[in-house]
């Protein structure tokens, strides 16, 4: 290990990536929640798992975690890329757009599942601060697992699944004012006044945030606009990850959460034309990052517990599922979903969150709960996660049943939030494409524009199109737009490369949509027919017959027979370019 010195925890870093190269590939391939997953191999592979054979059998060094903190300090960066996305799916335009759900549902479901929880914990001898704890945590549910469940059933757009991602919305909000407060009681219990500690830490947060906001917005928008103009990923990748360290850093220099200040960072990137391409871009650094953080929380279980506590532990996880399915269901039945629905959101939501993990290690280290109750709730929330997909799969069978049987069925929304379905996407915003926006535009066609020139997005977002930056090669920007929701795709961009890789991206990801593309000429319009566009429309050819009619009206052919003699060679030049209508 010395020969290691100037790299420390090598050897985990080198078996973390070997676990990601074998571990994500073999999760997919079976289905299997890659939280779930890292959950499993942490605890089997950690200091309280294998790694208790490594003193017997030194060659289980190698292959387990034994030195966890190496891993945990870079976990950390994983809690800030998760806070990170969650504030790019949270623009304050789309917040005040689903107020109601957000703030009522949400806020009801978080402050009843809290009450009841804290009021059983403190029931079972808990103090009051460890109660309160949690009570809030344990009202939180897993939304890498409730929404990766969701987008594998297609159900993100229906009124569930709205309602769903709603509440897991505000726990998402809930979280930064609940370790702002675990920190401020724990400043309490090492002396001072408890409302003074409340008081500056309110004042402090909210003036930081409010100016970092302002700034961020006149700052973060121009450097993105100036660093997309060059076109070079790897200076956009570089400044995505600086905005988000860079504003973490300064609300940890304030004395406020790294967490609050990456949860600020994607909000202010949410009000830009860049927070599609963000999302594509961070989605890699954070995948890896997550599995780190749920590595880690892993090594910190001690499954001896379970031995320990043979009928109070799956008691436990059981009675938390049923409470907070009580209580979503009663909810939900007041939002307007149906019985069957309703039960089916509380299973669904039932499990504990992976904020468990975070909130949980920081009052253990303050001192606010003992280790034993700690670790026993760690176990309960593990626990009630890996029963998360069965009790998901339960609860969707049975509330069909019930629907059924009372012969209700809610139909299909694919609006998510009223946002994008039944659209067309618009790919290459220049002369051609705002010229098909308008006319869509005209006709009641909802339609998002795509375009990798910063300055064209800008320009045209100013005027009220909705339209975004990026790539329309990129599959996962495709699938950030909806393009299962699509109804056809127009293709107007004139770099002739471009249009074949965007062809190509959007029939392997449906390979049954419309794809209209414009080509320059009938070499190229054939290129794109073979990649596999529906419709091709040669633009020296279109010229070519408009100029040909314009000189037969010259000479006095009638208009019908003018129009016949151009539909006929038209026909004629691309009927091998047409696909099926």
């Amino acid at each position: 290990m010395d020969a290691h010195a100037a790299f420390p925890f090598l050897k985990e870093i080198i078996l973390f990536l070997v676990l990601s190269g074998v571990l994500i590939p073999l999760l997919a391939r079976l289905r299997i929640n890659p939280v779930l997953g890292f959950l499993a191999v942490g605890t089997l592979l950690g200091p309280y798992g294998l790694g208790r054979l490594a003193t017997d059998f030194g060659w289980v060094d190698w292959f387990t975690f034994t030195h966890p903190e190496g891993v945990e300090t870079l976990a950390e960066l994983g809690v800030i890329f998760l806070m990170f996305m969650i504030g790019l799916e949270m623009s304050v335009e789309r917040l005040w757009s689903m107020r109601r759900q957000v703030f009522g549902l949400g806020g009801l479901q978080v402050a009843l599942t809290a009450a009841a929880v804290g009021a059983l914990a403190w029931r079972f001898g808990n103090g009051i601060e460890a109660a309160v704890i949690l009570g809030v945590v344990l009202a939180f549910s897993s939304t890498a697992i409730v929404m990766q469940l969701l987008i594998q059933r297609r159900e993100l757009g229906s009124p569930l699944g709205q309602s769903t991602f709603a509440i897991l919305l505000f726990q998402d909000l809930a979280v930064v004012p609940l370790l702002v407060l675990i920190g401020i009681l724990g400043s309490s219990a090492e002396g001072g006044s408890f409302a003074w500690q409340l008081g500056s830490a309110t004042l402090k947060g909210v003036l930081t945030v409010v100016v970092l906001y302002l700034v961020g917005q006149r700052v973060v928008r121009p450097l993105f606009h100036q660093i997309a103009t060059t076109r070079q990923p790897d200076t956009f990748t570089a400044l995505t990850l600086l905005t988000t360290l860079g504003v973490a850093a300064v609300t940890w220099a304030a004395g406020l959460s790294m967490a609050l200040g990456a949860l600020l960072a994607g909000l202010i990137i949410a009000e830009t034309e860049f927070r599609h391409e963000v999302e594509v871009t961070i989605e890699p650094f954070k995948g890896l990052l997550m599995g780190l953080f749920f590595l880690s929380v892993g090594m910190g279980i001690d499954l001896s517990a379970l031995l320990d506590s043979p009928l109070w532990m799956p008691l436990s996880v059981i009675g938390l599922i049923v409470l907070k399915t009580a209580i979503l269901f009663v909810l939900l039945r007041i939002f307007g979903l149906s019985w069957g629905r309703a039960l089916e959101g509380g299973l669904l939501l039932g499990q504990g969150g992976e904020f468990a993990f975070i909130v949980v290690g920081l009052a253990l280290g303050l001192g606010l709960l003992e280790r034993d109750v700690a670790q026993f709730m760690l176990i309960v929330v593990g626990l009630s996660m890996l029963a998360a997909p069965p009790v998901a799969r339960f609860g969707q069978q049975l509330g069909d049943a019930i629907d059924r049987r009372i012969g209700r069925r809610e139909a299909p929304d694919d609006a998510e939030f009223g946002e994008l379905a039944h659209h067309v996407l618009v790919a290459g915003y220049g002369r051609v494409g705002q010229l098909v926006g308008q006319m869509l535009a005209e006709q009641g066609v909802s339609y998002v524009a795509i375009d990798n020139d910063a300055r064209q997005v800008a320009q045209v977002r100013s005027a009220g199109v909705p339209a975004v930056y990026g790539d329309a090669s990129r599959p996962e920007l495709l699938r950030k737009l909806r393009l299962e929701h699509a109804q056809a795709v127009v293709l107007t961009m004139d770099h002739t490369a471009a249009a074949l890789h965007a062809v190509q991206a959007v029939r392997r990801a449906m390979p049954h949509i419309r794809i209209i593309a414009r080509a320059r000429d009938e070499k190229h319009a054939l290129v794109l027919h073979e990649a596999g566009a529906s419709m091709v429309v040669p633009e020296t050819l279109e010229s070519s017959l408009q100029l040909t009619a314009s000189v037969l009206d010259s000479l006095g052919m009638p208009a019908d027979a003018a129009a016949r003699l151009l539909e006929q060679e038209r026909a004629r030049r691309i009927v091998a370019l047409r696909g099926a209508a």
